[in-house]
Formats: structure tokens, sequence, C-alpha cells
């Protein structure tokens, strides 16, 4: 009665054998109108060993075209323990019907064959295990669409969680009510014993609550208190303490709707690529965690996988871009899943917290980038548009955070071994790989694969690179490798950063590629991660890299040398010249002096002449005086 949307008709039938109507089709409206179509359900368990699915259809049917006259786009939750194995002979008319049903299969001795109701009319389809503390029947319930589908009108999982509890022990825990919900908020409690536990709720204005306030079904062994108006917003702290003498299954279902239609609740759709495998594939499990049209970033998401025989696996969920994940930052949150205890069914629900902190604030992404116009003139007129809607988060929001669960049905798993499981699960292909290029050096980053699809740790990396994008795609084991022998694989998840020169490609002589210009070159750089046992992952994604390199000269190493040939050779030029300047210089000014020397010499000897010649007449005139 807690999940049933308000104005929607709601009708019941039964079956075993044969089919009976419970319950006509009555609109709900009230409370009291809820509380009317649980006491038409049935409360005892059939004898019969027969059981006709069906009959119950055709009860069912029979119901909704009362009112409306057919069946199409009427909706059926169809729950049932039986094993009918004559299902096949109503296929062709629920088809042709136009309903669509969502199957329950309580129990591992339900045929396979029901689930193909759900798969044949597009249906969702659940498990519920033979568990006592399995909260699967709620779950389910609240994850079957049902009326207009309106998400200010559907009821939001906040909480659903159940314990085996001993005698005189207790199951507390602490429930987040953030302001986007709070509307008809429920808490639901169920048990198993004669009696309901003992319930102590606190609301966060320290209200208490205990287990008078809240309405009793020893019949349904359920305990229901809803909340009326808007359920204050922030922590709700709940105590279930086990007065019995025996140990009990205790569970806490909390939901609630929009507090308003203006702002849209956070919600969370968990599910699956495909409902059926076989081992050794695995199946990729996705939780699409959105509010309204934008997705949330950075929460916590963890998917519980739990099987028919076996304890429940917990697996946490990312949006990095990597593994199972396609895209980074999209509000998709997924991961391999290949655990596998056992063949059977599997029940699979998805866990969101956001909790506010400076490392981890959830933001938006809107779902349009185009631009907001303020206003626009019409008839010369200004005429103003309504202020833009700011997409931050609200800030009791951002104080508290908020939780939300969500079944994402079941999926079938066939031929898993028995015993220890052989190592046949190959390393997760890198995705994400990025190249950056900076001063002649070329940076990769990339998100470490595990060693069994995104879990554990690779044990090496190949890296090799190519100028030719076709020889890299179609013939990577020959292409150039890269030394990675100083590169320590990390585990799964982590961010790997690796730096290398590409000497090997950049110094050889290559013909100029289509499209490349005379002053670049470009390279291509792939990535596969190996593990043990030889086993090794698919190429990754293909960078590229554009080094800015001359077509027409020597690499830049040989390029620098002839430059420096060149200029020594033009100062030696330039110094030969410079000698040869002097030289001459100096000859042309030592034949000057010799010249002038020879001149004064000459000079000289006509001098000295003279005056012998004069000194001899000289003294031949005294030698006549005497």
């Amino acid at each position: 009665m807690q999940i049933v949307e308000i104005h929607t008709f709601v009708g019941i039938a039964s079956f075993d054998s044969k089919g009976e109507i419970r319950a006509q089709l009555h609109q709900i409206n009230s409370d009291d109108d809820q509380k009317l179509l649980v006491s038409f359900l049935p409360t005892t368990v059939s004898d019969e060993a027969e059981t006709s699915v069906c009959s119950g259809l055709k009860k069912g049917f029979e119901v909704v075209e009362k009112l409306n006259g057919k069946a199409y786009g009427s909706v059926m939750i169809l729950a049932t323990s039986g094993d009918d194995r004559h299902i096949d002979n109503c296929l062709l008319t629920v088809f042709s019907s136009g309903s669509t049903i969502h199957s329950i299969t309580l129990g591992s001795s339900v045929a396979e064959n029901l689930e193909e109701l759900s798969h044949l009319t597009g249906g969702l389809k659940f498990f519920v295990p033979d568990k006592s503390n399995s909260n699967s029947m709620v779950d389910a319930f609240s994850r079957s669409p049902s009326g207009t589908r309106d998400i200010f009108q559907q009821r939001i999982q906040l909480e659903s969680t159940g314990e085996i509890v001993k005698p005189y022990h207790q199951l507390k825990n602490t429930v987040t009510v953030d302001s986007s919900v709070g509307n008809d908020t429920i808490f639901l409690v169920t048990w198993q014993t004669s009696g309901p536990p003992e319930i102590v709720l606190f609301d966060p204005n320290g209200r208490k609550y205990n287990t008078n306030n809240f309405t009793n079904n020893v019949a349904l062994h359920t305990a229901r208190l809803w909340i009326p108006g808007t359920a204050t917003p922030r922590h709700w702290t709940y105590t279930l303490n086990n007065t019995d003498h025996s140990l009990q299954a205790l569970k806490v279902t909390v939901t609630s709707r929009a507090s308003s239609l203006a702002v849209p609740p956070a919600t969370v759709e968990a599910y699956v690529e495909r409902d059926n495998t076989h081992f050794p594939h695995p199946v990729m499990i996705y939780a699409n965690v959105r509010k309204g049209f934008y997705p949330i970033l950075n929460a916590t998401v963890t998917a519980t996988i739990e099987p028919e025989t076996g304890d429940p696996v917990t697996l946490k969920l990312f949006d990095d871009g990597a593994g199972a994940d396609g895209i980074k930052n999209d509000g998709i949150y997924s991961r391999y899943f290949f655990s596998f205890a056992v063949s059977g069914r599997y029940i699979l629900k998805g866990h969101v917290h956001w909790s506010p902190s400076i490392s981890s604030l959830a933001h938006s992404i809107p779902g349009s980038h185009a631009m907001y116009v303020p206003g626009y003139i019409a008839n010369g007129n200004t005429q103003m548009n309504a202020p833009r809607k700011s997409m931050g988060r609200s800030e009791e929001e951002q104080k508290w955070g908020f939780s939300r669960v969500s079944s994402g049905g079941s999926f079938s798993v066939l031929g898993v071994p028995a015993g220890p499981h052989p190592d046949m699960f190959p390393l997760c292909k890198i995705i994400d790989l990025e190249a950056i290029k900076l001063e002649g050096e070329v940076t990769l980053s990339w998100t470490a694969p595990g060693e069994d699809f995104d879990q554990g740790q690779a044990t090496s990396y190949e890296i090799r690179m190519s100028k030719s994008l076709q020889n890299i795609q179609d013939d990577f084991n020959n292409a150039i490798l890269v030394n990675t022998s100083k590169l320590n694989p990390q585990e799964a998840g982590t961010k790997e950063i690796f730096t290398f020169l590409p000497k090997l490609v950049t110094n050889e002589p290559e013909d100029q590629s289509d499209g490349e210009t005379q002053d670049s070159r470009r390279i291509y750089v792939a990535i596969r991660a190996m593990g043990r046992n030889s086993l090794e992952s698919a190429v990754s994604n293909i960078v590229q890299i554009t080094l800015f390199i001359s077509q027409n000269s020597a690499p830049i190493l040989a390029r620098d040398c002839l430059i420096l040939k060149g200029v020594l050779t033009a100062m030696g030029l330039i110094g030969i010249i410079c000698l040869t300047i002097v030289a001459i210089h100096y000859i042309l000014n030592r034949k000057k002096r010799t010249a002038k020397k020879e001149s004064g010499t000459k000079l000289l000897r006509t001098n000295v002449q003279s005056a012998f010649l004069l000194r001899y007449k000289t003294h031949g005139l005294c030698i006549l005086q005497n």
C-alpha cells in the first residue's frame, strides 16, 4: 500500500489451478483506499500443487477490460511461487493484449519461462530468494513502474535493509531525508515472530516515535508509520530491538515522494546489460544516478548482487570512463561482475550515497548547452525571460547529502563450474588513453585495468607507436616498442602516467603522409595490459600525437649541427678575409717604408759626394797659398 501512486486504479486477482478476481479496479485517492485494497490480499498459501499462471492472467485482463474495454496500456505485477509448464499457451494472448507484465519469481522452483512474459511485453523481472533476511519482495514492488510514471508522484526508496538479529539485540541505522523529498514519507518494518519488535525512531528535531505510533498488521507481520505533511530533512535514526527469545529477520524500508513540483528528486536506476549470460562471460552492471535530466557526479554507488544460494557480493561502481564505464562523468556508474558462485538467478540492488565534502562535491552537467537569453524585443518592447535557474544544490542538500536504493531486477547465469574457477578472465581493455606533448616529450595517461577485467592488478604494460594509423590498428605486434621497464602497473582504477621520448620515430626519414604539413609529423600510440598465464587485454584506443618537425631537413639534432657548422665556416671565412687584409696592408706598408729608405740613402750619397768634392777643392787651394 505504500507503493501505489495516488489517483491510479488498482485491482487484485489471485490464482492457483484456476483464477479468481478479488477486487475490481478501484481508484486510490486516500489512505483509506489503500487500506481497503490491502484487505483484499490473500493471507494464506494455497495447498494445491498445480499452478495455472494463464488462468490468473485471464482474470487480470477481465478486471482491466471491465473499466476500459481493453487491456492495452495496463500494467500487471505477476508474483508466483508455483511451477507452471504451460505458460507458453497464453504467450500470444499476452503479447496481443498490449499490457506490460512485471514478473516476481518467489523461490527457486518457478519455471524459467515465467520471465518470458516480462521479456515479451517489455516488463521487468525480479527474483525473491528463500532467505528470511531478504527485502527483495518490497524492493521489487517499489521498482515496478505503475501509473503515470511521473517522477513527482512516484515513490522513491531511501532505505532498504534487513538483518538476522540475535535475541535482545538490535538493528540500528540512520537514513537521510533530503530536501527534494519528504512528502508522504513511510517507514515500514517487517518481522518474523508473532509480535513486532520494539521500534524507536527519532526525527532530526529529536521527536521520538515508538511502536505504539506504528500501524501494525499482525497477519502480514508489518508495522507502518506515515509522516504527515513533509518530513523534516536531515538524518532520521531508527532502532529495532529484538525482544523475542529467538533469532529473527528484521527489515526496514523507507520511501518518500518529491517535496515540490519545482525541484525533481535525485533518483537511481540499477540495471544489467543483459539478463542472461553463460560462464565465463561477465555481466555489466549499471546505475544511472540523476536529478531530473542532469547526471549526479562523485557519488558513492555500490551494487549488491545476491545469488539464489550463498552470501551476497558488494561491488563499488565507477563513473570514470574506464573498464565497463563507456563515458566519464555522464552519471552512469558501472562495473564488471564475474564472481559467480553458482548457476541460477541473481538479484541486483543499487545503493547511492552522496556526502558533501571539499574533495567530492557532486555537481551537475546540463543536458543542453544552449546559451541563456535574458530577454528579447517584440514590437519595440523589451520582454524579459524568467531568471536563469541555478543548477546548484539547495543548502540543505549540500549540508546533509542524500541516499537512494533501487532494485535492478534479476539476471541468470549458466554453466558455472563447481569448485575453484580457473583463471580465464582477461584483462580489461584500456579505453581512456590520452597523450600530451611537451618540449619533445610525450606523456601518456590512462586508468589502470585489473588482471580480471577491472579488478586486481596487471603485471606489465606493452606500449607501441607507429607513423601509420593503419599499421598500428592491423599489426600492433610489429609496431615500434616503447621501453616500459620502469613502469610498474598499479591497482585497477588508479590513474597511470608515463613519459617517453619518441626518438625512434622522429629520427627516421619518412615520406610525407597525406594531410601532413612540412613542419609537422603525426605518430600513433596504443597500449595493452599483460597479466599472468599469458593473458592480455585487447589493444587500447589509439591516440594521435603531432610533432612539429620540418620534413625537408634533417632531424632537430642534425639541423642544429648543420647550423653550427655554417656559423663556424662563416666565422672562418671572415677570419681569413681579415687576415688577408691585414697581410696586404702590412706588405704595402713595408714596401712603402723600403722605398722611402732607399730614396733617403740615395740622397745621402749625393750629399756626401758633394761634400767630398768641396773638401777636395778646398784642400787644393791651401796648397797653392803655401
